[in-house]
Formats: C-alpha cells, structure tokens, sequence
C-alpha cells in the first residue's frame, strides 16, 4: 500500500515545530507501525535527509516508548496496543496518517516525535521502597494475601507508564499512571509499612511535576494499552485523603 505522512517535525525543545508531509511506498499490511516507520526512514537516508526521531525498544508491547499520537489517538484507533503492536491493516491504501508527539507540558518534546517523560521517573522515585526482609525468599504461603486483592493489584502494576493517559487527557492527567503505582502496593501486605508516606509523597510530586487533575472523562483509560481502570484513580484519591488525615 501507499500511504501520505504528515509528521511533526521539532528540532529541539527551544523549536516551534511543524507538520510536513512524506510518501510511505509499498508498504505491507503485515508491517508494524514502527516497520513502517523505519521504511520511511530508509527512504530518508537515501535522499540525505535527516531521519525522524521516534522512541521505542522493545517492540513487544512491554516498555511503552513507543508514544506517538496517529490520528488524534494515542498509539492509533486500535484498544489495548502500543504503537509498536498496530499493524498496517488498520489502515487503507491511499489513507492520509497525521503523527505527533504526546503532547502535555510535563512532557517537552525532544525532538521530533521523541518527549522527555522523566516526569513519570520522578513521580515513581517519590514512592520510595517497600520494607522487606533480606535474604532467602520466604514461602509462597507465609503471607497470606486474599485472591481478589492479588488480582486487583497485578492488573493495577500492568501499567507500563507510557504516558498515553496523560496525552489523551483534556488536563493532561498523570492520575491513572499514579493511581495504578499506589494501587499495586496498597492492595498488598508488603506495601502497607509506608502506605501513607507513599501515596502522599506520589500524588504532590504529581502535582509538581505540573499535570493536571482528572474530571472523569474516561479518555485515559480508553487510551491505556494496558487498560488500567479508572478505579485506581478512585483508590488513590481516597488513600491520599486518608493520609492527609492521619498527617495533621
């Protein structure tokens, strides 16, 4: 198939940017978004053009670098996949594809299609450690943990932090990547020691870091790959004003 680009192109942070159109020829509807990506950056190369910046690494779905925004949604029209897991197919010969960057304030534009989303970094290192005892792994069995709590708390650290919550949001909203971070710990006995320092020191870095708050339009977790559910949001905000109440 044979596609027209229009790529958002940014020198730098300190750049303003702009959208320019490229032709993406024989493509196959087996390729992978970033297959694609990398044909048109073969092309480039050829031509002695600068190629097109775009994060990714594991190309499976796990490390969530791969943000870009196609065609007003981020990783594409598809549900539950990253950029790296959305094939051709789901596009037309002949379609016209926009690209961008994740666009919030907390996450600067590199370059290109590339952000700084180190913002997440610092919300996750404001979370802190665990109290736990060294040495030999304990029994499966010497801590109880109750099936529903243990489900609850793998699907909340499914999160793998790629930011599409954030870009999809109005408010560009970090409250469901740091709802689901609280979540995973909160539910289990092992995070209970600094539950409260936690959840504290998570949502004002949060807050910090300048994102904004959630009105509960839904738009994060429609976009979620990993489609962390709004309930973390809803387990965060009442962790965090028990805490609140316990500090004073």
């Amino acid at each position: 198939m044979n596609l027209k680009l229009r790529i958002w192109r940014q020198k730098n942070a300190n750049d303003t940017g702009g959208f320019f159109e490229f032709e993406a020829t024989d493509i196959s509807e087996d390729m992978s978004f970033l297959e694609m990506m990398d044909v048109v950056n073969q092309q480039l190369v050829k031509k002695d053009i600068d190629v097109i910046e775009f994060d990714h690494d594991c190309r499976e779905g796990i490390c969530g670098m791969c943000s870009m925004v196609i065609n007003g949604a981020a990783h594409g029209p598809q549900r539950g996949v990253t950029t790296c897991q959305l094939h051709m197919r789901s596009f037309k010969d002949g379609d016209t594809i926009t690209i961008e960057p994740f666009r919030a304030k907390s996450f600067p534009v590199v370059k290109d299609l590339k952000v700084d989303r180190s913002a997440f970094d610092r919300i996750q290192e404001a979370g802190g450690y665990i109290s736990v005892d060294t040495g030999n792994a304990p029994d499966a069995h010497s801590i109880p943990v109750g099936k529903a709590e243990a489900d609850r708390s793998f699907m909340a650290a499914a999160c793998i932090g790629c930011g599409a919550c954030v870009a999809a949001c109005q408010n560009s909203s970090a409250m469901l990547f740091t709802g689901a971070k609280v979540a995973q710990y909160a539910l289990l006995p092992q995070g209970q020691p600094e539950r409260e320092k936690r959840v504290l020191n998570m949502v004002r870095t949060m807050d910090d870091m300048g994102f904004g708050n959630c009105t509960n339009t839904g738009a994060c977790e429609m976009a979620c790959p990993k489609e962390i559910s709004l309930e973390n949001i809803a387990l965060m905000n009442r962790e965090f004003l028990k805490a609140s109440t316990s500090e004073r």
